[in-house]
């Protein structure tokens, strides 16, 4: 099959793709509930009349969690329609030299937002934790992004962007990793987050393997249109297995 071929194959994939995203935005505003977890801040206070200073927790805001998923199922919705409609020249120019801006931009706000609230889930609250959380998830695409504009100037792959993506993409999962640790130690954690923590972390360590398989050329990932196309499947997969994971195990859960 030629590159054009490939190419329209892949602007049908990408509409079928944003549809399936926004009919699960859709249905998990349409079905959640008010369902809500804080975020707080832990600030010194000066203790009166003496030298001392304590923290003091406090909540800012809840944040209701069915808005908070059907929020990255929409991002993604609207990447794909952009991609299969008036972004269509750009995407496929881009795909024709190995790169796609568009996933990777996508990616460091839906992908980012997945973990927040993977964080919120294990009880991680504190809001410049969670900040930290969004940013280094961001960060990590974009060293995606990054790997893949170094390597049009070179003649063999530089893996540095590669490694430190995979760096940045890591440490949230290690304190995620510790909270969770915590909250099992002191009391019962809601099965719904093993199986959470568990096929979210698979999940989100497969699009690595996707870009190292792409890079060394491993069968069908020689072409970078399958690559694309597996990228596609992965995240569709992931954010419809965290959605309704939360959705069975959070929302629905907190209404029985």
């Amino acid at each position: 099959m030629g590159i054009e071929a490939k190419l329209s194959r892949l602007r049908k994939y990408n509409l079928i793709m944003g549809v399936f995203h926004l009919i699960q935005g859709t249905l998990i505003l349409i079905l959640s509930n008010t369902y809500s977890l804080p975020i707080r801040s832990s600030f010194l206070h000066s203790s009166a009349g003496t030298n001392t200073s304590q923290a003091v927790t406090e909540d800012i805001v809840h944040l209701q969690i069915g808005p908070l998923v059907a929020a990255f199922l929409f991002i993604s919705a609207l990447a794909h329609f952009f991609v299969s409609s008036i972004g269509f020249g750009w995407y496929s120019r881009n795909l024709k030299r190995g790169i796609n801006y568009a996933r990777w931009v996508e990616y460091a706000f839906s992908a980012s937002l997945m973990l927040v609230l993977i964080a919120m889930l294990s009880g991680v609250f504190d809001i410049a934790a969670l900040f930290g959380i969004f940013a280094l998830t961001a960060a990590m695409n974009l060293f995606g992004l990054m790997m893949e504009i170094h390597n049009q100037t070179t003649q063999k792959t530089n893996w540095t962007a590669f490694y430190c993506g995979c760096i940045a993409g890591i440490a949230p999962w290690i304190g995620i990793f510790i909270y969770f640790v915590g909250a099992a130690n002191s009391g019962p954690v809601p099965t719904f987050v093993y199986f959470i923590m568990g096929s979210l972390f698979f999940l989100y360590s497969l699009f690595a393997i996707n870009m190292a398989l792409q890079y060394k050329k491993v069968g069908p990932w020689k072409d970078y249109l399958f690559g694309e196309a597996m990228y596609v499947l992965l995240s569709l997969t992931a954010k419809s297995v965290l959605a309704w994971q939360v959705f069975g195990g959070a929302m629905a859960g907190a209404a029985s």
